[in-house]
């Protein structure tokens, strides 16, 4: 008679055991609040800190003129953009019309330039307004801009909730920003 181990006890923690794991404790920063203004967590908002770096050190692709393009810390996917208003404002309500157009526009170019550059045959396009919508800074307005490849959702983040990105976010920016001229 076999005796049955917990596959989960095996071998203590961390320890092989059968099971498959991937790791990303990298994830635990961003979920532990870095970069994130939160109640308790004496954070400047980012999406107010990154202009006043140069492009390379904020990972800043495209500067207009009431809104910049930017590499997301934590993306979805290669390539994955934030379009930011300048300004430190949270809903789409509380902007102009000239930064609601430009931020549109820039949305528009990004996938341009994503498709160039890239090869992305699809985009998820998105605003999380409030926190309670999913805004990891829900108190400066973004959009997502998140390139889609057929099969780019295979076992790795399903299975692995791990995602794979094939490209270091400096080298990323700066293809995605010599595509934009």
């Amino acid at each position: 008679m076999s005796e049955h181990k917990d596959p989960d006890l095996a071998g203590g923690a961390g320890m092989p055991d059968g099971w498959s794991r991937l790791w990303a404790p990298h994830r635990m920063s961003y979920l532990s609040g870095e970069n994130r203004p939160l109640p308790g967590n004496e954070v400047p908002c980012p999406f107010c800190a990154v202009p006043k770096m140069n492009d390379e050190e904020g990972l800043i692709v495209f500067r207009g003129a009431e809104a910049y393009v930017v590499m997301n810390l934590y993306p979805y996917n290669a390539g994955h953009l934030l379009v930011c208003a300048y300004r430190h404002v949270a809903d789409l309500t509380d902007l102009t019309e000239s930064e609601r157009n430009e931020i549109s526009a820039l949305t528009s170019d990004a996938m341009k330039v994503l498709r160039k550059v890239s090869g992305a045959n699809g985009f998820n396009l998105g605003m999380n307004q409030g926190a309670v919508s999913g805004a990891g800074v829900a108190a400066h307005i973004h959009q997502h801009v998140v390139p889609r490849w057929a099969g780019d959702a295979n076992f790795m983040p399903i299975i692995g909730q791990t995602k794979v990105l094939p490209q270091l976010l400096q080298e990323t920016r700066a293809a995605l920003a010599a595509g934009w001229n």
